[in-house]
């Protein structure tokens, strides 16, 4: 399947944090977010493996007990139930990939839970 980012619906989660929902395989999704300089997803967790790759800008970034600084190009992993928590640095875009599907993004509004 392919995918033109251009088309696709931008969905405003708040806070300066912007989703589109890329697609799916059998076991796996794949977002792309654009957050505005100091936007957060805070604390959370969730039972997906997550992979996520920095395309521009940066973020600060704890997953479980660690904390670092990532800049476009780096890459994070994040395994499944570990708390973890981003602050955009600068306008920052990002690709994560979750395994198995998510769909349900917790500071969502009710209602874009399931919305693609």
């Amino acid at each position: 399947m392919f995918v033109h980012r251009k088309k696709l619906e931008k969905m405003d989660m708040g806070g300066g944090v912007i989703r589109q929902y890329l697609g799916e395989c059998t076991k796996m999704n794949a977002q792309h977010w654009d957050m505005a300089d100091k936007s957060m997803v805070k604390l959370h967790t969730h039972s997906q493996e997550q992979f996520g790759y920095v395309i521009k800008g940066g973020f600060k970034m704890m997953i479980g007990n660690e904390t670092s600084v990532l800049e476009a190009g780096d890459a994070y992993f994040i395994p499944p139930d570990v708390p973890h928590e981003f602050t955009a640095i600068g306008q920052t875009e990002a690709i994560d990939i979750f395994s198995p599907i998510k769909l349900d993004f917790p500071w969502m509004e009710k209602g874009q839970q399931q919305k693609k």
